[in-house]
């Protein structure tokens, strides 16, 4: 399972209606790259593909690919916002090791 926080949920919200993409979804997935290996990847998606699984928090669809999934399993994403700036925090159980930009990990 994933789990997106209330505060993501809403940055989500506020982007698409800023960006004025009703209906569409966050696609989280992992890519390779990144300082420790892989590193997340968010974009938009307006429908999911034939690999996706689809979570639903609150009026917030995330697609996320199978392949994808088997590194986010149990991940929590939040979104912080604070001296050092504002963006997505990934909380992932699986990854062996992260770096300080919160933004790759080893899997």
């Amino acid at each position: 399972m994933l789990v997106l926080t209330e505060q993501a949920q809403k940055a989500v919200e506020e982007f698409l209606k800023k960006e004025e993409k009703s209906g569409y979804a966050l696609r989280v997935s992992v890519v390779g790259g990144g300082c420790s290996g892989f590193q997340y990847d968010l974009s938009l998606a307006d429908k999911p593909t034939d690999d996706d699984e689809i979570y639903r928090f609150g009026n917030v669809a995330v697609f996320v690919d199978k392949t994808s999934l088997s590194f986010l399993k149990g991940t929590t994403i939040d979104y912080v916002s604070g001296l050092s700036g504002e963006g997505f925090v990934f909380e992932n159980p699986n990854a062996l090791s992260s770096c300080g930009c919160g933004h790759s990990c080893e899997a």
